[in-house]
């Protein structure tokens, strides 16, 4: 398993996505996550909640029913 840094970088993202986007209330932790990922290049995430990351036009979010099973 990698961890990835959560350092300033991600903090000043953080911040702008924040103020540009007018993210409120429990959202700013799903900017948190979205400003992460544009610090260290991942642009897929999958979550129950697709929606909650429609607004960051850099990511794709992926529902878990979206996944096709191996065979």
């Amino acid at each position: 398993m990698y961890l990835l840094p959560d350092g300033e970088d991600v903090y000043r993202q953080w911040r702008k996505l924040v103020r540009e986007l007018g993210v409120a209330g429990v959202q700013v932790h799903d900017a948190r996550l979205a400003a992460a990922m544009y610090v260290h290049g991942i642009d897929h995430i999958l979550t129950l909640n697709t929606g909650d990351f429609s607004r960051y036009d850099r990511l794709v979010a992926i529902h878990p029913s979206q996944v096709q099973r191996g065979v």
